[in-house]
């Protein structure tokens, strides 16, 4: 039975995939043409002759003529095969093209990294996460925006920023998450303050009641300490930053709440003293964030894998 009698009628329904032979068939029928011969298309293409034989008899019942006649002396292209030849070079040709900017994309992609985080993240985590990723990438160019974390959100939603940390209770609206780590505020003093002598732990009446030092509405850290306050946190300065607010507590002019990554060495040097508390809820998650249904990719997925390490 010849090639022409195997075929069966062409496609003529269906979508243009069903219609027209995959890219593998095509570079393969190329080969064929190239080298005269099924075999060595099959070596050059890295797949059996078996293999070979069935892509071609396979497409050619696809496109419902004869492409290759076949004989003891090698593999020739019919008529109708030199002419589907030409158009399967065009179609490779732009398929070459497609991957040749699809790399660029890649590369530009890899190419930069926005970070956006909330202060305590900014300040206390991130730099020793950073430098672990330029290890990694050093051809990466990041650069980080530190806010609050209603602005980290605002950035990651108007595609300002690759990756966010936010540090609140709650994840904000649009945004996928995942805990990275886990944090605990503390009320501190200046030691020469009157809470720093006290034998008895803080009942939260008592803190609700007594003008702190605080950040600002919409940061994370504010965002815990109302919700353990129910609300009654009084400020005596709120302040945009974590720094700021440690300043001004270590300067005498309050109480502060704050992180407890972000007072360690204050602590220890005793410019500032922790007060116990007593029934008062103000543990939190620290979490990676992004645009729901956008799983990180490249350098923000490297670095999220870098904060679990």
């Amino acid at each position: 039975m010849s090639n022409a009698d195997e075929q069966a009628g062409p496609t003529v329904s269906g979508t243009l995939a069903h219609r027209v032979p995959d890219l593998g068939a095509l570079e393969l029928l190329l080969a064929v043409a190239r080298l005269g011969s099924l075999g060595g298309a099959a070596r050059e293409l890295g797949i059996t002759q078996p293999a070979a034989s069935s892509r071609i008899r396979s497409m050619e019942r696809q496109l419902g003529v004869a492409l290759v006649d076949r004989s003891p002396r090698g593999s020739r292209l019919t008529d109708a095969g030199a002419l589907v030849t030409d158009w399967a070079r065009r179609i490779v040709e732009a398929a070459e093209a497609f991957d040749v900017g699809a790399q660029a994309l890649r590369v530009r992609r890899d190419s930069r990294l926005r970070v956006a985080a909330s202060m305590t993240i900014a300040e206390y985590l991130l730099p020793g996460w950073l430098l672990a990723l330029r290890a990694q990438r050093p051809d990466t160019a990041v650069s980080l925006h530190a806010g609050n974390s209603t602005v980290v959100a605002e950035r990651l939603l108007s595609d300002e920023a690759d990756l966010g940390f936010v540090e609140g209770l709650s994840v904000p609206a649009g945004l996928d998450s995942a805990v990275i780590a886990h944090d605990r505020l503390i009320v501190v003093t200046a030691p020469a303050h009157a809470w720093a002598r006290r034998r008895r732990s803080l009942a939260a009446e008592e803190l609700a009641s007594t003008p702190l030092i605080l950040r600002e509405k919409g940061s994370g850290t504010r965002q815990v300490l109302d919700a353990a306050l129910g609300g009654l946190a009084r400020p005596l300065i709120e302040l945009s930053s974590t720094t700021a607010v440690k300043a001004a507590a270590v300067s005498g002019a309050g109480p502060a709440v704050l992180s407890e990554l972000a007072v360690g060495e204050e602590l220890a040097m005793r410019r500032l003293v922790s007060v116990p508390l007593d029934g008062v809820a103000l543990a939190r998650d620290l979490r990676a964030v992004w645009p729901t249904g956008h799983r990180p990719t490249g350098p923000a997925r490297d670095l999220l894998s870098l904060t679990r390490g």
